[in-house]
């Protein structure tokens, strides 16, 4: 069956129109394919590789009992995995879930709990802004189903935010305050569903007990038709998000999701064709492979990014992604450490999509909140050495790698910054400056003059005596090298 006739076979003529009408440019375009070897084609769009800082948000029924054993093993923290993890793990739901629940009470039953009577999208996106972010995404729909948007899917009327908890379209509301401030809206939507997709994880078959899967499974002959793919869409037509982060792709090829027919309309048709940026998870196998950007969680992929290909590190400020009441103090990075992080990934060509998980009534964590303030006043005075750069290295020397380097660099135009996380303590080479350049330093943030010189063919950097009034900012310093590139 064709793409362009599949979306009248879901009965949704509306959405079909959005496609139908819109006409090629007087020069016409090639249109994309549904196929990887045309898909790939297409260049990520600019605007995603400037930005270089975005703000994930993972909040969800999963908000309210907001909790997961911390684990010293990767992955095991992540406490919007209560569904599957906590619920659905034997041991977990008796000594836990149970106990403080009852062992009546479902994971649905955690729905209406969902209120979100604190949500205030206006200070959501004022807290984005001024952390220096310049994109956003939010968790439309996880794993557990549950969808933050008033969806007209057959299969979601009763396990969406408009019918149970807040009654509120989410998605919509928090779309419109980012837009406000000037900010890219994305969305994140998981292919699986742990209600109906088979896995062969567990033993029995799905992630979920049994009698839960038996209440609300959407029928597989159904599943991607009138669900996956038809939430996309709407998704796409209705909020036009400029990024698509898709995730619970593991258990099935790229040809089960359909996900080539659906990039294919998406590059083609969507109403913000040219803006919108996809990821890399669209099917078994696709990471690193196909897609978009390339992306790693929690330097899953560390080894296999880099800046030959957009990509993006995402990672939560502890171990978990949605809000974990078992975390403390010492399972959060430092402002600093979440700098300096930023300053590694965008030094290798990267992104940082940093998460925070709001609570169930609404709030961000404060925490949370000083974290991400910390790194906008930091912004404020380096950002140009992060927006709009590209990674650099001295001729010869390698990107970084695992082990943080003294100096991290990245460049724009004629400039080389040089990113320090601690103050130098003497004078440092900045290798590869070509001998017929001149080049001055600056600090940035400081009007103190820096000194440098050539010696015996080298570059050389001799960092300024400062008081501590005159230091720029905290956790990181940054030398401007003006002109130093031909």
């Amino acid at each position: 069956m064709a793409f362009s006739s599949c979306w009248r076979w879901w009965g949704l003529p509306a959405l079909l129109g959005v496609a139908a009408v819109l006409p090629l440019p007087a020069r016409a375009q090639a249109l994309y394919a549904p196929t990887w070897s045309s898909l790939d084609q297409r260049p990520v769009p600019a605007w995603f590789t400037e930005a270089k800082f975005g703000i994930f948000i993972h909040w969800g029924v999963y908000s309210v009992p907001a909790y997961r054993p911390v684990s010293p093993r990767p992955y095991e923290t992540y406490a919007e995995w209560y569904g599957a993890d906590v619920y659905g793990n034997p041991a977990l739901r008796q000594s836990f879930h149970n106990k403080n629940y009852g062992p009546s009470f479902t994971y649905r039953d955690f729905g209406p709990l969902f209120r979100a009577e604190l949500f205030d999208p206006a200070r959501w996106a004022d807290l984005f802004a001024r952390a220096g972010a310049r994109y956003v995404v939010l968790t439309a729909k996880h794993h557990d189903g549950y969808c933050l948007w008033p969806t007209t899917a057959p299969y979601k009327q009763d396990w969406n935010s408009a019918a149970v908890g807040p009654h509120r379209d989410l998605v919509g509301e928090l779309a419109q305050a980012v837009r406000a401030r000037h900010l890219k809206m994305g969305l994140y939507y998981s292919l699986l569903e742990w209600e109906s997709t088979p896995t062969s994880r567990r033993p029995s078959g799905y992630y979920l007990p049994p009698a839960d899967v038996a209440r609300h499974q959407i029928p597989e002959s159904q599943y991607v038709a009138q669900n996956s793919l038809y939430q996309l869409k709407e998704l796409v037509t209705r909020y036009q998000p400029a990024l698509l982060f898709a995730d619970g792709e593991w258990d099935y090829p790229a040809t089960y999701w359909r996900s080539p027919e659906f990039l294919a309309w998406l590059y083609n048709y969507a109403p913000n064709k040219d803006e919108v940026v996809v990821n890399d998870r669209w099917g078994q196998g696709t990471r690193g492979q196909h897609g978009g950007y390339y992306t790693s969680e929690y330097a899953s992929d560390d080894a296999h990014v880099g800046p030959a290909h957009a990509w993006e590190e995402s990672r939560g400020m502890g171990e978990s992604y949605g809000f974990n009441r078992a975390e403390n103090i010492n399972d959060y990075r430092t402002s600093a450490q979440l700098v300096q992080q930023l300053i590694a990934i965008v030094s290798r060509g990267g992104n940082l999509l940093l998460n925070i998980g709001p609570a169930a009534d609404g709030t961000i964590p404060v925490l949370m909140q000083e974290r991400l303030l910390d790194i906008g006043q930091w912004l404020a005075v380096n950002g140009e050495a992060i927006y709009g750069t590209h990674a650099w290295a001295p001729p010869g020397a390698p990107l970084p790698g695992p082990q943080p380097p003294a100096l991290y660099y990245t460049a724009k135009g004629r400039d080389v910054y040089v990113l320090a996380p601690r103050w130098p303590p003497a004078a440092f080479v900045v290798a590869g400056v070509p001998a017929r350049r001149h080049p001055t330093v600056t600090l940035l943030g400081s009007p103190v003059p820096v000194k440098c010189r050539r010696r015996r063919g080298q570059f050389l950097i001799q960092p300024p005596a400062l008081t501590p009034a005159q230091v720029p900012s905290p956790f990181a310093y940054v030398f401007k090298v003006h002109n130093a590139l031909p």
